[in-house]
């Protein structure tokens, strides 16, 4: 057996090891999220922040290109010494690639899948909330919507979100509270060539987890950008799971200027809304004023103006295929999880999130 042949069969093995490994969150915590991955983030993030492009546009199109340009010349070698061998190589290296690529995933970012979970690393109350409570948080978020309105309007979003030392700081004060793992900085959103991707199929940003940097959708209205900014910054801290960084992000947002509070609660009321049936969702809507109510139809309409819905459908299906092959049991419904852990997670005065093994304190 050639070298070769043992490093790709090693390659491949690793892969599926890591793949069908049981999961060890508290190793996990211990050896990669606090450890391992801030300093690799902290460390690549500045970089490929700098690029005046999406280093993922880069990577993106040289895979295409080798991908490509690879078949191309299998199918050329196989007509000429008519076999199927050239064929067979060709499959043998795109494998053997797409275990690299997963180990690389893996050790950039990935394992943060599997780090200790935001309830078991609080001081969550057992059991799911009660739809009598998620309709009580729903008509709180509307009048902290209808309260903030005039005030977040009139100050505007002027500057960018990575601009904002009031969201700066409330994002970094979060992170210390959660963990003890060094903090990540909040950097620039870019704009990508997968820009169009996102607007068809209604995603608002993404952090590409081989460049450890954040993208978003171009279409993002003003009053959008400071959640969807601290929800990537959340998962550029190492919070993979989409509801744990959408926590992450509303505490920033909600201890921010009032533009940032007023995005935050913005946001909430879509993932309350999404928890509610028909008849509690209507009357939770029935609160709004005219202003957040305005707010919330110009989303609508950004969102149903750019949406192609079959390729949101094949999108957000191929999206929770994504999450429970890396563990997120729930899929895409992970994201309504945040409801949850702001109705049952134990809070002290400001929204501050108590930690296990500390008791609250005001």
């Amino acid at each position: 057996m050639s070298l070769r042949t043992v490093r790709d069969v090693v390659t491949v093995g690793l892969a599926l090891l890591a793949a069908a490994a049981p999961s060890a969150p508290a190793a996990t915590e211990r050896w990669f999220s606090t450890r391992l991955y801030p300093w690799v983030q902290q460390g690549l993030t500045p970089v490929s922040s700098r690029l005046p492009f999406a280093l993922l546009d880069l990577l993106l199109t040289a895979a295409f290109v080798a991908i490509v340009v690879g078949l191309a010349r299998a199918v050329g070698a196989a007509r000429r010494v008519r076999r199927i061998r050239p064929l067979a190589q060709a499959l043998r290296r795109l494998t053997v690639g797409a275990a690299a690529v997963y180990l690389l995933f893996l050790l950039l970012w990935g394992f943060n899948y599997r780090r200790v979970p935001m309830t078991e690393r609080l001081l969550v109350d057992e059991g799911g909330p009660e739809t009598s409570e998620v309709v009580q948080l729903g008509l709180e978020t509307v009048k902290r919507l209808n309260a903030l309105h005039d005030s977040a309007h009139s100050s505007g979003w002027r500057d960018a979100p990575w601009e904002n030392a009031a969201l700066r700081d409330a994002f970094m004060s979060v992170q210390r509270e959660l963990s003890d793992a060094p903090a990540a900085a909040p950097r620039p959103l870019k704009r990508t060539l997968v820009g169009p991707y996102l607007r068809w199929a209604s995603i608002d940003g993404l952090i590409n987890p081989f460049g450890l940097e954040v993208l978003a959708n171009p279409d993002l209205l003003p009053f959008e950008w400071p959640f969807v900014a601290a929800h990537e910054w959340a998962h550029l801290a190492g919070y993979a799971d989409e509801a744990e960084a959408s926590f992450v992000a509303w505490l920033a947002c909600v201890r921010a200027d009032v533009a940032s509070q007023y995005s935050g609660w913005l946001a909430l009321y879509w993932q309350i809304s999404g928890e509610l049936g028909a008849k509690e969702r209507a009357e939770v809507a029935a609160a709004l004023g005219p202003g957040p109510r305005r707010d919330l139809d110009a989303i609508v309409a950004r969102v149903r103006r750019g949406e192609w819905p079959w390729l949101q459908s094949a999108g957000w299906r191929m999206y929770d295929r994504y999450l429970k092959a890396n563990r997120v049991e729930e899929g895409v419904r992970s994201y309504g999880a945040v409801v949850t852990l702001l109705l049952r997670a134990r809070f002290d005065q400001g929204w501050v999130p108590v930690r296990r093994g500390a008791g609250p304190t005001g």
